[in-house]
């Protein structure tokens, strides 16, 4: 499993023309399952994304986490994150878990961060055409893979 965070003033996913979720000071947080992730993928990867720090305390140094300035998250779900780029100039996605597989996972995954930052986040919806929009903070982007845990 792995995950794309970034720190945000604020963003929104949009469907069929329609804003389904939207935020603002806290995490957009892209997901890429594949079949071999498992709940513990789940767990570890919740527990990194509620407490990285990476928001800036009084002395303007990336100490706090999502938890600490009671900010907001919304997750999407994004199966490029598993593309594999080794080969020509065409990503191959066969990693990247079909959704009978993903869907569980990915709403396992929501529910756990919901459960880890005692309330609601946002979400995209798995396989629709979803229209990110953010303001990217710093810029900060982190990525994290569950199984490359470094």
């Amino acid at each position: 499993m792995r995950v794309l965070i970034q720190r945000v003033t604020h963003a929104s996913v949009t469907i069929d023309g329609k804003v389904k979720s939207k935020i603002e000071n806290g995490l957009l947080v892209f997901v890429g399952i594949e079949d071999r992730d498992k709940d513990e993928d789940i767990e570890w990867l919740a527990g990194k994304v509620i407490n990285i720090r990476i928001f800036n305390d009084e002395n303007d140094v990336m100490n706090k986490s999502v938890l600490d300035i009671n900010g907001e998250i919304l997750v999407i779900s994004q199966f490029t994150l598993q593309a594999l780029t080794k080969k020509g100039n065409r990503p191959s996605y066969i990693r990247a878990s079909k959704a009978d597989f993903a869907v569980p996972m990915y709403e396992k995954f929501c529910a756990k961060v919901t459960e880890m930052l005692g309330k609601d986040i946002g979400t995209g919806e798995f396989g629709a055409n979803m229209k990110v929009e953010l303001l990217n903070d710093g810029p900060t982007t982190i990525w994290i893979d569950s199984h490359n845990r470094e």
